[in-house]
């Protein structure tokens, strides 16, 4: 098994090998403007890093979102294209889980809550009963509005330490690892969960920022 893991649902564009027993190589930067810029590269560093080329994969994990609309189009594209010229499947999974399962590899025991910067002063956020259990859907709220639902809890991701006085137990980490994507990924399909993967098609809950006007002027020839 060779997984190589993306995700550009949060700022942070990361990516990752994982042989199915630990990460291989991992790189990543964090960036909200540059996701299509920086991707590509950065699979390449970690071939490079790893002294792999890609044809070695044998499958493909992505972070669906929740995520802003144009950086998380990025990777899921990107995937989708590796998973068709390789002939490889791609796996899908919650971004906010893979955070998730980060905060459990550094120690987090639940439950707990993630949030990831949803822009507009929203947070997306899901809540969880341990690092691999998700016990909500993923959504998108003011933090106020979610405050006092969570105010027991630790909140982890940049969401939460972006508003410190909503969420007072706010813990890192603050942004995606597609190490840890690609461990969560590495131990479903251990486990026989292949079932459990969502397909690569963006997680969103919102419209996006760019409308078409409603009145807008035709130019055209009629």
């Amino acid at each position: 098994m060779l997984l190589l893991a993306v995700d550009t649902a949060t700022p942070a564009v990361t990516v990752a090998l994982h042989d199915g027993d630990s990460v291989v190589a991992e790189a990543g930067q964090v960036d909200a403007r540059r996701h299509g810029e920086l991707l590509l590269p950065t699979v390449d560093r970690v071939l490079a890093e790893a002294g792999l080329k890609l044809d070695a994969v044998t499958g493909v994990v992505v972070g669906v979102g929740p995520g802003p609309y144009t950086g998380l189009r990025v990777g899921l594209a990107t995937a989708e294209t590796f998973g068709l010229v390789l002939g490889v499947p791609v796996h899908g999974l919650c971004t906010l889980d893979g955070l998730a399962y980060a905060a459990g590899l550094a120690g987090l025991t639940g439950p707990f809550a993630v949030a990831t910067d949803a822009r507009r002063k929203e947070v997306y956020w899901a809540r969880y009963a341990d690092a691999r259990t998700r016990v909500s859907e993923p959504a998108v709220d003011r933090p106020a509005d979610i405050a006092k639902q969570l105010a027991d809890l630790p909140v982890v991701g940049s969401g939460a330490l972006l508003y410190p006085g909503e969420f007072p137990d706010a813990r890192g980490p603050e942004h995606q690892s597609a190490g840890a994507l690609a461990s969560l990924a590495a131990e479903k399909l251990a486990a026989g969960e292949a079932g459990a993967f969502l397909p690569p098609l963006p997680l969103y809950l919102r419209r996006p920022d760019a409308q078409v006007p409603k009145n807008y002027k035709v130019v055209t020839p009629k």
